[in-house]
């Protein structure tokens, strides 16, 4: 039976975990993920976790941050002003926001308030995943 390779474009099905067990993403319920092995359009580590498996096979992998979403990095944790937002826009903990670096001609990033005072917002623009070990359940469904 074929086994996928680097650039076959495959399908398969997933439940993304946390170490704990805490369930992130599941394609349970929904289409297959689809895409091609190497392309990049996926974390690293689940790419190298699917190379080598055959259709209707099931495992289970473990990814260390740095094949995922990379570690936490405290730059990209910001302090801005209240004074700062746009009008209509209210600051609370847990919404996510389009904000951009002090970085001429950049693209805005998405970022989560973590804290509100008084006169200051606390953003974290890391990615909710990064820094964490990500265990994911694959059954390769589909080589085209």
């Amino acid at each position: 039976m074929a086994q996928a390779k680097n650039g076959d474009k495959i399908k398969v099905h997933y439940t993304g975990k946390l170490e704990d067990g805490t369930v992130f993403d599941t394609s349970e319920d929904r289409e297959p993920l689809e895409f091609t092995i190497g392309s990049g359009a996926i974390i690293p580590g689940f790419e190298k976790g699917v190379v080598g498996m055959e259709v209707n096979e099931k495992k289970t992998i473990t990814i260390p941050p740095e094949e995922a979403y990379g570690p936490r990095h405290e730059e990209l944790m910001l302090k801005k002003k209240k004074s700062e937002f746009p009008d209509g826009i209210t600051p609370a903990v847990g919404k996510q926001v389009a904000i951009r670096l002090n970085q001429p001609n950049t693209p805005p990033i998405n970022a989560i308030i973590t804290d509100v005072s008084e006169d200051t917002v606390t953003l974290d623009a890391n990615h909710p995943l990064a820094g964490k070990t990500l265990v994911f359940d694959i059954e390769l469904v589909g080589i085209t």
